[in-house]
């Protein structure tokens, strides 16, 4: 039997060991799932034969170093920042390495020693990175394959609640991380390329400018900016092209609404609030406005938003209770986001019931012998329940079936990589089709920079 090691065994895990469980015969695998929870780790086993569940902490030296050793190969689902340990042992006892997180500059580091002893350490090969490296990558090389030269290429992808679930008035419930969710866009100005112009966008007015998409049987969307669009420039081999933007989509009016917060301050993570822990939400709501002998806290906010009374605006500060005086934030020591987060989770946690949808969308646009055109690339993954959710499908899965295609020699370029070239996409992105994963290209004319199409 081959040892496949994944460590880490949290909600992303969950389609990822499916996949690997159910190829584990015909494979001849023994899937070991380490995490810090050995419960959480037997709960993933299923109870099938070929599975073990091992209590791991990444922190102990003698545990890591002996679980890698035995392994063939090693598949890290930690933080993104803990994943260096990992991959050094695996640079000493020759294992190849997986993880869906971005290439950090200690990771490419490795690179040199990965080659030299012929391993394939694949990042950024989950949702995003990683699905939208391997689709985009397939329509640009098809188009260069015909001669085309690249004018523009947009990309937006969004963790969404699924129609079904989608019950409040925000449209809008956390299906990953929540905390990446309040901080999203934070470090600096967003900063793309439109019609061969260099363009920032500054967080304090990130989500008052966004660009409408529209997916057939879904309806209409909206896209932000990344914070750095342009970090793939040059990775995807459009040095020269004309347009390049990455954003994160959100159903229409999020982005105006979420701009409320930023606005206030409620997003901010660089202090701490003096006695939070006793702070009820009210009163947390109240800190960001000026003081009123008279006024109260729902007027006092109207008017420093600008917000009419029966305006959506105000049915979606409502609806999350940020005026109730009896729900106490209970966080010591806690910044502004940290409590924003805490009020959020109670209103936009999924309930077991709910199921999520992941929405990606690219744009190309090219210009091939002497006519300009554009195709638009669009996938949409439903979840099946709050165990498989789509999130769970498009983060799990890509890096289940580039394991095997390692283990199996069929991706055997060494070094430290992301999934942009044929060998990995190919079969990657073919095989994800047949789990219900795939995209759906329309060619039509060449459109460019529409600012009818953005708010």
């Amino acid at each position: 039997m081959r040892q496949i090691l994944i460590i880490g065994a949290g909600r992303s895990a969950s389609s990822l060991i499916q996949y690997l469980l159910g190829k584990s015969d015909s494979e001849q695998l023994k899937i070991v799932i380490a995490d810090l929870s050995l419960e959480l780790a037997q709960k993933k086993t299923s109870k099938h034969p070929n599975a073990q569940a091992i209590a791991l902490d990444i922190f102990v030296d003698s545990q890591r170093k002996a679980a890698i050793e035995k392994a063939d190969i090693v598949i890290s689902m930690l933080p993104a920042h803990l994943h260096i340990e990992v991959a050094r042992d695996c640079i000493v006892y020759k294992k190849s390495l997986v993880t869906a997180s971005y290439i950090s500059d200690a990771m490419q580091e490795l690179d040199a020693a990965a080659k030299e002893n012929n391993l394939v350490f694949m990042n950024e090969i989950g949702l995003d990175p990683g699905i939208d490296h391997m689709s985009a990558m397939k329509v640009i090389d098809e188009i260069r394959d015909k001669g085309g030269k690249m004018l523009l290429f947009e990309s937006f992808c969004g963790g969404l609640v699924a129609p079904e679930s989608d019950n409040n008035f925000w449209n809008y419930k956390f299906t990953w991380a929540p905390r990446n969710v309040v901080l999203a866009g934070q470090g600096g100005a967003a900063k793309f390329i439109q019609e061969g112009s260099y363009k920032y966008i500054p967080y304090c007015n990130l989500f008052r400018r966004t660009e409408f998409l529209d997916v057939e049987g879904y309806g209409r969307f909206e896209g932000y900016s990344n914070r750095d669009s342009l970090k793939y420039r040059s990775v995807y081999g459009l040095d020269d092209v004309l347009t390049l933007y990455r954003g994160t989509i959100r159903r229409v009016g999020f982005s105006k609404a979420w701009n409320m917060f930023v606005q206030l301050g409620m997003t901010d993570d660089s202090y701490i609030m003096e006695d939070s822990e006793n702070m009820s939400y009210r009163q947390f709501t109240n800190a960001f406005l000026p003081y009123h002998p008279t006024d109260s806290v729902e007027i006092k906010m109207r008017l420093i938003l600008k917000i009419d009374q029966d305006d959506i605006m105000w049915d979606k500060l409502l609806e999350l209770s940020l005026f109730n005086d009896k729900k106490i934030v209970g966080l010591k020591n806690a910044t502004p986001a940290q409590i924003l987060e805490k009020i959020l989770s109670d209103s936009w946690t999924l309930q077991p019931e709910d199921k999520d949808m992941i929405v990606m969308y690219h744009k190309f646009g090219f210009e091939l012998n002497g006519v300009k055109q554009q195709i638009d690339s669009k996938m949409v993954c439903l979840g099946d329940d709050q165990t498989y959710t789509a999130m769970a499908k498009t983060v799990g899965l890509p890096v289940a079936i580039a394991t095997l295609q390692i283990l199996n020699g069929k991706i055997k370029t060494p070094g430290v990589q992301l999934p942009i070239n044929k060998e990995v996409y190919l079969p990657i992105l073919k095989e994800l089709e047949e789990h219900g994963v795939m995209f759906h290209e329309q060619t039509m004319p060449y459109l460019g920079y529409r600012p009818d199409a953005v708010s």
